[in-house]
């Protein structure tokens, strides 16, 4: 399975060909896995994280599915935000040109009748729920047509509110087509969701184990919660760094996480769902274009970054679970490119933090820089320090505005021991790269 190329999988020439000339020659394991059941006319679920290569995993057999003769358009993708749906269309222009086949964006936030021209004449449209229920509303596009449907990040479309929508759209598509359903989670609502919009569909689980690899370094930095602003400077101010995406919980968050590097000189740009798509736009563009090469974004804003050479993540706020590390994460050392991700961990999260390292197969990372005489313990909210999902998080946070007193901090504002030396100083493993 492994050693299986592209034409292996079924894929046609002029595809293989286009893939190639962008230096893919071998399919990555989502691609493996997915790309010959949709050959082959099957309903197709996919569960797998954010960058592991799902967009050609789909893009790739559509574009061999579909003839350039067909009525249009023939191909919808639905994406819950504009930054995905406009990556998700470069990805699939070369392959898509390879077959004399055209392809569209659909979002907000641009003048819609040349929007709507362009997807009228397009084989596969890639499109935000919104607009594309304001084109169907004007007449502008039919999708009497669609004979393959695919959902991108359906479980995120799902927290953005966008099922009414999603629901009014798939029924306007014929009964007899093609649906293919990703998403990072195929339990709870999105399976449910998975369900209702497919038949007999083949269940595909990528659920990769983050290793210990030469591609992406994992340090976890144990402190107090008013060392990490300074300790954020210190990874940033890295001279081996390039483009470095930080990771905060809150939009509000993100804001301040901007001003505050400022004041120490350091130019970054956050981006969010309060940002105007405009701002969102420039804020990718600077940091795609190398302009800033610190990116602020909360996880919601994040989901439909993909860009490239990223070579650090900062988790500033740690992950909520699992899921959220592994995405996280995986923006960096991808395609073999070497990478670091680096998360701080305060005394109340090391706990949940411990559990999500081991699960990971990444628990001796976790302990290596703990500092001396730590006993994790699970929070306070009598249910072991998971609970329900949310009550050792919150209880985190109230104790984290609580002051210092049982944080062992020392009189120069740095945690007393040896624990900020570690952080610093022997966590810093440095690769040549």
């Amino acid at each position: 399975m492994q050693s299986k190329s592209f034409a292996d999988l079924g894929v046609s020439r002029p595809i293989v060909g286009a893939l190639a000339e962008r230096g893919f020659t071998e399919p990555f394991a989502v691609q493996r896995l997915a790309i010959a059941d949709v050959l082959a006319g099957k309903d197709v679920l996919v569960q797998s994280p954010t960058g592991s290569g799902k967009t050609l995993a789909f893009g790739v057999p559509i574009c061999d599915l579909i003839e350039a003769d067909e009525r249009r358009p023939a191909a919808l993708v639905l994406a819950p935000t504009r930054e995905l749906a406009e990556q998700i269309v470069d990805e699939m222009q070369s392959i898509a040109h390879s077959r004399a086949l055209k392809v569209a964006p659909v979002f907000g936030g641009v003048g819609i009748a040349p929007q709507a021209r362009k997807a009228a004449q397009a084989h596969i449209v890639v499109a935000t729920p919104g607009r594309l229920e304001d084109l169907m509303q004007r007449g502008d596009i039919t999708l009497k047509n669609v004979r393959i449907l695919v959902l991108d990040e359906a479980d995120r479309m799902l927290d953005m509110g966008f099922k009414p929508p999603v629901d009014r759209i798939v029924s306007k598509m014929p009964r007899e087509r093609q649906t293919l359903f990703f998403s990072a989670t195929l339990e709870g609502a999105a399976g449910q969701l998975a369900k209702s919009y497919t038949r007999d569909a083949v269940r595909h689980v990528h659920a990769p184990k983050v290793e210990k690899h030469e591609e992406t370094e994992h340090r976890f930095i144990h402190l107090v919660h008013e060392d990490k602003v300074d300790a954020l400077v210190t990874e940033l101010r890295h001279t081996e760094r390039g483009r470095t995406l930080v990771f905060v919980r809150t939009k509000r968050g993100a804001d301040r996480l901007v001003k505050k590097l400022t004041r120490h000189k350091i130019n970054a740009v956050a981006m969010h769902g309060n940002k105007n798509q405009n701002q969102r736009r420039r804020a990718l563009a600077s940091f795609e274009q190398g302009h800033i090469d610190t990116l602020v974004a909360t996880d919601v804003a994040a989901r439909g970054i993909d860009v490239a050479e990223i070579t650090h993540v900062i988790n500033f706020d740690a992950p909520e679970d699992r899921d959220a590390y592994v995405h996280r994460t995986g923006r960096t050392g991808r395609a073999g490119a070497s990478g670091v991700a680096a998360s701080f961990i305060l005394p109340d999260q090391a706990h949940e933090m411990s559990r999500v390292a081991k699960e990971l197969g990444l628990h001796r990372e976790f302990d290596q820089n703990r500092p001396a005489g730590q006993v994790i313990r699970p929070s306070g909210n009598g249910n072991g320090g998971r609970g329900n999902g949310r009550g050792s998080r919150q209880s985190s946070r109230d104790r984290n505005r609580n002051g210092n007193a049982a944080r062992g901090k020392s009189g120069n504002g740095r945690p007393s021991g040896k624990s900020f030396s570690k952080s610093y100083g022997s966590s810093r493993r440095r690769r040549s790269r």
